[in-house]
C-alpha cells in the first residue's frame, strides 16, 4: 500500500514548515495590498502632501522648503510617516526628495508616527 504524499507550501527564501511559510507570505502581502489600494484611489506623494496641508493648515511650498520652523517640521514629519508607512516609499528616496539626511528622515517618520498616535490624524478621512 502506497502512502499519499503530503504537499506543503514552500519558498526557498523562508526556513520553516508549510504553515509558517504561508503565514509569512500572507503577512508580507498586506502592506503591498494596502499600497496598491491607495494608489488605485489616486494617492501618491503629492496627494498625501495635500492631505497634510489640509490637516495642518500649511502651504505645500512650506513642506518642501528648507527650515526648522515648528510648523514645517511637523508637516514634513507627518508627510514622511505616511509616505514611508502607507505608500511604502523608502526613507532613502524621501531623503533625496527632501534633500535631508537619512537620519533626519528617520526622525521625521518617528515624529509623524507620534503625531498620528497622539492627535488621531487619518490619511483617508472616509
Amino acid at each position: 500500500m502506497r502512502k499519499a504524499k503530503l504537499w506543503q507550501k514552500s519558498d526557498e527564501r523562508i526556513l520553516g514548515d508549510g504553515y509558517f511559510v504561508e503565514q509569512t507570505l500572507a503577512s508580507s502581502q498586506e502592506p503591498l495590498e494596502q499600497k496598491y489600494s491607495l494608489q488605485a484611489r489616486g494617492y501618491d506623494l503629492a496627494k498625501v502632501a495635500d492631505r497634510v496641508c489640509e490637516l495642518l493648515d500649511v502651504k505645500r511650498s512650506d513642506i518642501w522648503a528648507p527650515g526648522k520652523e515648528r510648523y514645517r517640521v511637523q508637516a514634513r514629519s507627518l508627510l514622511c510617516f505616511w509616505a514611508s508607512r502607507e505608500l511604502r516609499i523608502s526613507q532613502a528616496e524621501l531623503s533625496q526628495k527632501f534633500k535631508l539626511s537619512p537620519t533626519t528622515i528617520s526622525l521625521c517618520v518617528k515624529r509623524g508616527e507620534k503625531m498620528v498616535r497622539d492627535k488621531g490624524y487619518l490619511l483617508i478621512d472616509d
